[in-house]
């Protein structure tokens, strides 16, 4: 088949959804499908259009009126451009299926175009309307109606966990029936070389992510101050960047254990593989949590892991089945979670072990699969 890829930002970019359409791209390649993703041109200075890792990828402005008078008159021409633009590449590419994921303005332009050339459209939400930092389906009408109208017209959505999609079915009108889990995946066997970080201690308890609020790094910092003083020479790595980083440094000195917390910044692929295979305990304590891809390669690294109960985490880790699911809001239930973990060798052992085994439900090879069968779907009923 061809596919048409809109993911909300692509390479050079890098981030989960990044990710995602890199490796589904490239999967379904092997499979025999043809593929080109078409997504922001941002920043401006990158080519419009340009073959990344064998992928044809074609890039556009997304348009969306602003709220001055003058941004709002300039709208119409540019949005029917940018509508134009998208329509050509279709004309040249003709995809069977047009694929947004992580619905943003290309989700919106991509339900005009499914409309004018009739073609079979697929919404992937992956946390969007919950996670983002600036709350933005909160307060841009727009995307809300925007959405609204692309879950009404795709031919199916999927969600990366049951919570996305009960949260598209309660706030955005999605259809019980339409909406399917596909979750996302991870490269099984690990294709980075570790890459030590200077730490002051041996043993440490990790937790990665972008330095935010949802994110839950400050609950994790007051539960780890009631699992230090049982625990001397086990320190906390916190590792990502963001807007909330001076005020976790600040925290960590309020509980006396700012020598015990690093926060070394964002980490490389390498550094994070390290770190991965060398922590005591991954901690996912995030506030919300749609699913937490970085969950699965502390899975695949064998660490025991403690998740936070609220999101999709709990979908891939099974309350001590594969590791612990805690609200991390209740400071003392994290740091009890965290201690058994450090405490019993043989829980640890065990978690970990059925934790590897988990992850191998979650390819790359498995989710493409599926969305294959899914763009069957939705290609037949056209």
């Amino acid at each position: 088949m061809k596919v048409a890829l809109l993911p909300s930002a692509y390479a050079p970019a890098v981030g989960g959804v990044e990710e995602l359409t890199r490796r589904l791209a490239a999967r379904l390649v092997d499979r025999g499908d043809e593929v080109e993703v078409w997504t922001f041109r941002h920043p401006p200075s990158l080519a419009p259009v340009e073959t990344v890792d064998g992928v044809v990828v074609r890039r556009f402005a997304f348009p969306l009126p602003a709220a001055a008078p003058r941004d709002v008159l300039r709208f119409p021409p540019a949005g029917f451009r940018a509508l134009g633009a998208l329509s050509e590449a279709a004309r040249s590419f003709r995809p069977d299926v047009v694929h947004v994921q992580c619905f943003s303005a290309q989700g919106i332009y991509a339900t005009a175009l499914a409309a004018r050339r009739r073609l079979p459209l697929i919404v992937s939400l992956q946390g969007e309307t919950v996670m983002d930092d600036a709350d933005i389906y909160e307060r841009s009408l727009l995307l809300r109606l925007g959405l609204r109208a692309a879950l009404h017209r795709a031919g199916a959505v999927t969600g990366c966990s049951r919570f996305v999609l009960d949260d598209a079915e309660r706030r955005f009108g999605l259809s019980a029936a339409k909406g399917r889990v596909i979750h996302n995946g991870v490269e099984v066997g690990g294709d980075e070389k570790p890459e030590p970080l200077g730490l002051p201690f041996e043993r440490f308890v990790l937790a990665l992510g972008r330095v935010v609020a949802k994110k839950g790094f400050d609950l994790l910092v007051a539960a780890f101050a009631k699992v230090a003083a049982a625990h001397p020479d086990v320190g906390l790595v916190i590792g990502g960047d963001g807007a909330a980083h001076s005020a976790l440094v600040a925290l960590a000195g309020q509980f006396g254990v700012a020598e015990r917390v690093v926060l070394p910044g964002r980490l490389d692929r390498s550094q994070v593989a390290w770190a991965m295979a060398n922590a005591e305990v991954f901690v996912l304590p995030s506030r919300v949590e749609p699913f937490g891809i970085v969950v699965l390669e502390a899975l695949r690294a064998g660490r025991p892991v403690v998740v936070s109960s609220h999101g999709g985490a709990p979908e891939i880790v099974r309350h001590e089945r594969e590791g612990l699911v805690a609200d991390p809001f209740d400071t003392e239930g994290l740091a009890s979670a965290m201690s058994r973990l450090l405490d019993e060798p043989a829980l640890a052992g065990r978690l970990a072990a059925a934790g590897r085994r988990r992850v191998e439900d979650f390819s790359w090879e498995h989710l493409a699969a599926e969305y294959s069968e899914l763009y069957q779907q939705v290609s037949c009923r056209r």
